[in-house]
């Protein structure tokens, strides 16, 4: 097939980082419990079951920890579980560290 004649669409990525979540609802308070050796980070939240109240109430507490929108989060896998993959644009996995770290100390201090 020459290549020249084929008809093909090109997407602009979004630059941007992920995080390994894992869900621990029905928590006296919202949370971030622990980061694991694998790099998944363990949030506690007030919101119950996992269902759409318990991702809108994760997007909201990220949001706030990593000073972004809500628009700039995604969960892109495991919206009906506890353990979750939320993408962050606009930032790098280098500024998302910092931020949640700087967070965490702030939160023990």
């Amino acid at each position: 097939m020459d290549a020249e004649k084929r008809d093909f669409k090109l997407h602009d990525g979004r630059s941007g980082a992920a995080l390994t979540i894992r869900v621990t609802p029905r928590a006296i308070k919202d949370e971030i419990s622990d980061i694991q050796e694998d790099g998944t980070i363990k949030i506690r939240l007030v919101a119950t079951a996992p269902d759409e109240n318990l991702n809108r109430a994760l997007l909201k507490f990220l949001s706030g920890i990593l000073d972004v929108r809500m628009g700039q989060l995604e969960i892109v896998v495991g919206d009906n579980g506890l353990d979750k993959l939320v993408t962050i644009t606009g930032l790098d996995a280098r500024e998302v560290q910092q931020r949640i770290l700087k967070k965490i100390a702030a939160a023990e201090g």
